[in-house]
């Protein structure tokens, strides 16, 4: 057999142009769901659908191998939606454009889709290749796996059958995951009573944008701006010496994104504008130089929205003291890191989104940790702070950590074949961002559980990007692996 098989590389990325072309972000999953019934019945698979929406497909196994134990192909139908400043694209109807550049497959302006458009690409290709000696195989298609593991949390017992789980998420060729951190958002609401602007206000804007963003798990540790804080900083930079009152405020947008860009209108004495004006210019020299090398594209700026600010009520200078000050006290980055792996982040907070609105203040946190009692402790904090500053916080779409087992006998045969293969040791490595293994394991006993997949890098941001050799390497490794699991024993 010939583990290399370049066309069936190239089919993979014709697969997942096709997935490319369907609009499927979270919650939105119904053209890609029955895009991959369509495909999968007309092979003759028989396909089922939970009450969530997920997907279930049964493959029988080659000639000689129908007796091998099945394994379960997973992998997730939504991506995370995200695109520049100034982009024109509808997720709601428009395809992703794609761009070849420099070895890489890029989207225009948008986020790419490759988490998990390519697992599912992956996952299509590997059961319609009729030269290939497979087990039988169940593959089990998720939906809003982006807000909230929601589909996998939902999954219905009995929905498949098999305990070998390929799960085809992760972000880097050559490192097979074995365990995630757990997690949970806290949803806080802060009621403010609007009233009238003092005569004599005018207007003003703040804005923060042009930062990075990316994947709030496995880019946490890289200390790039939160537009959130940034946007804060500004406004608490100005309230030091001039009394404003917030209009409105919106930033970020996914849970599990880096926001990228916010920015807050609120009312100035007309007066005073110069003296917010410098306050915002002297903090966005000081922000600039603080992350010159992680967002080199950082913006702050301060604008007059309109001469007047008769025509919007404002919060009072009290209630406007009391949202920045929770802004910047909730935590966010790293909070610590792990003691047993080196280099792995242990806990950690994304600031996700905060909106002032029709009276009332909304911000989403999502904590991460590989350990659940830190987990309950930074969720506390968040509760505790919302607390202080007059507020609530709900918990919601919680999932447990997937705790490592370096015995795996998956793992074993992973790590020989990818030697067999590619004449070198792959790597084995627990991630913070949160993984469908840790619910389907924690539903299922005795299911034995790995993740890996194609390089991809930047994911939830528009400056995501799938390496083309690294698919390459993974459909290779993919038929060697299934090719391994069909044979009777390990021989």
């Amino acid at each position: 057999m010939n583990g290399s098989n370049p066309s069936g590389s190239e089919r993979v990325l014709s697969i997942f142009e096709e997935i490319s072309a369907i609009p499927r972000c979270s919650k939105e999953e119904e053209r890609v769901c029955a895009y991959l019934r369509r495909r999968t019945e007309a092979m003759g698979f028989s396909v089922r659908r939970d009450g969530a929406g997920n997907l279930s497909v049964r493959v029988p196994g080659s000639v000689g191998c129908e007796a091998a134990p099945t394994v379960v192909i997973q992998a997730h139908m939504d991506m995370v939606c995200e695109k520049r400043s100034g982009s024109d694209h509808d997720f709601s109807r428009d395809p992703i454009r794609l761009v070849e550049e420099d070895g890489w497959l890029k989207a225009d302006g948008t986020t790419l889709g490759a988490d998990n458009g390519i697992g599912m690409a992956l996952a299509l290709a590997l059961v319609e290749d009729d030269t290939l000696a497979r087990p039988p195989v169940e593959l089990l298609f998720t939906v809003d796996e982006e807000t909230g593991l929601t589909g996998a949390n939902r999954l219905e017992p009995g929905f498949f059958s098999g305990r070998v789980l390929l799960n085809i998420d992760s972000e880097d060729e050559g490192v097979f995951t074995v365990g995630c951190a757990g997690g949970v958002e806290s949803r806080i609401r802060v009621p403010v009573a609007p009233t009238l602007p003092e005569p004599g206000a005018i207007e003003c804007c703040i804005e923060a944008a042009g930062m990075r963003g990316g994947h709030s798990g496995v880019d946490i540790h890289k200390q790039r701006a939160n537009a959130i804080r940034v946007l804060c900083r500004a406004l608490d930079a100005i309230l030091r010496t001039v009394d404003i009152r917030l209009i409105d405020l919106k930033g970020g947008k996914s849970h599990n994104a880096i926001p990228r860009s916010a920015a807050a209108r609120f009312a100035c004495p007309a007066d005073r504008r110069t003296d917010a004006a410098d306050a915002v210019r002297a903090l966005a020299r000081s922000v600039r130089l603080e992350y010159a090398d992680t967002d080199p594209s950082l913006t702050l700026t301060f604008s007059v929205w309109n001469p007047e600010a008769g025509g919007s009520r404002t919060l009072t200078v009290a209630d406007t003291f009391r949202v920045v000050r929770l802004l910047l006290a909730l935590p966010d980055g790293v909070l610590a890191m792990s003691k047993q792996i080196e280099g792995l982040v242990e806990t950690s907070c994304n600031l996700a989104s905060a909106t002032l609105a029709d009276g009332c203040l909304e911000v989403v946190t999502s904590q991460r940790s590989s350990l659940m009692s830190r987990l309950e402790e930074a969720t506390r904090r968040i509760e505790s702070t919302a607390a202080l500053a007059g507020g609530d916080a709900a918990r919601h779409n919680a999932y447990p950590a997937w705790e490592p087992n370096l015995d795996s006998p998956l793992l074993d045969r992973c790590r020989r074949t990818y030697r067999s293969l590619f004449g070198r040791e792959p790597a084995v490595e627990a991630v913070h961002a949160g993984l469908e293994c840790a619910v389907i394991g924690a539903a299922c006993d005795g299911m034995d559980m790995i993740s890996f997949g194609p390089t991809i890098r930047d994911p939830h941001s528009p400056d995501e990007a799938l390496e083309l050799a690294s698919v390459k390497n993974v459909w290779a490794f993919s038929r060697a692996l299934l090719a391994s699991l069909a044979q009777k024993d390990d021989d």
